[in-house]
């Protein structure tokens, strides 16, 4: 096991456990039977197939078309290979993200993401097994790590998904924080930088008229930083009542993991 999947997996595991301890995890409000096999089908697809596939793929593509190039920017100063990876890998899956919201076909592929009706870790890596297929994000990585970013990608895509883990999950870490007045402007920061499971759990919200729900915004995975540059955050400390698609009937377990091989009638954008 490589070393970032170890502590991916015991960060996901962490947060799981917490979700058990408040009685949580297996028992999410509105939950189905679909939403289980969604999960148990769509989650291990991305991360032992779809995953590890784009980044050999794509690191292959290099090697064929530049393979003088292997490994030129290992000696970059860390923090501007830290400064290419956010770029490429961050900013391009808060912009794909955003234009999954926008068009249709793509927001078919996403919709698996946004049909459970709860926060949990178990939705972090919920979708449609195709829709990973098409983030340029991935394809970009795959590429720093052959020119050289390998040794510094392990510890950002840590860090990228503990951020990502820890906003899904319905343990809200954030909501202590906000109640320390000392804290309020490191807070004020930190809500403006990354993702929190209050900023967060507003793009999963379900009605845009509670004042809270913001599911045409607040796409930072890692950084919440490109939502306040780009004009798509809302913050309000606080967390929507109810979490789905609105306006949108239910699909089956086929179709979330599976569109455009099953489908039923058109999917309008949310």
């Amino acid at each position: 096991m490589k070393q970032e999947a170890f502590w991916i997996a015991a960060i996901f595991l962490g947060f799981a456990l917490l979700e058990m301890l408040r009685g949580s995890f297996f028992r999410k409000s509105g939950q189905t039977r679909v939403d289980a096999l969604v999960e148990l089908i769509g989650s291990p697809v991305l991360l032992l197939i779809t995953q590890p596939l784009i980044l050999i793929v794509s690191y292959t593509i290099m090697a064929r078309l530049f393979p003088d190039a292997a490994g030129t920017w290992a000696s970059l100063p860390i923090m501007a290979q830290i400064a290419l990876l956010l770029v490429f890998d961050d900013m391009m899956q808060y912009w794909w993200h955003r234009t999954s919201h926008s068009v249709p076909w793509l927001y078919n592929l996403h919709r698996a993401h946004h049909s459970g009706e709860y926060m949990s870790v178990r939705i972090v890596f919920r979708n449609n097994i195709f829709y990973y297929l098409t983030m340029p994000s991935l394809w970009f990585s795959g590429a720093l790590i052959y020119l050289g970013l390998g040794a510094v990608y392990v510890p950002y895509v840590v860090f990228k998904q503990l951020v990502i883990i820890a906003s899904h999950s319905d343990v809200p870490w954030d909501r202590p924080l906000y109640r320390i007045g000392w804290l309020s402007p490191v807070m004020w920061v930190v809500e403006r930088v990354i993702s929190t499971p209050s900023t967060h759990s507003a793009h999963h919200g379900k009605h845009k008229a509670d004042g809270i729900t913001n599911y045409k915004g607040n796409f930072g995975n890692l950084l919440f930083f490109w939502d306040v540059l780009f004009g798509t955050a809302k913050i309000t400390r606080r967390y929507p009542q109810e979490i789905g698609i609105e306006n949108l009937p239910p699909i089956g377990a086929a179709e979330q993991l599976a569109w455009p091989i099953f489908r039923s009638k058109g999917t309008q954008v949310n």
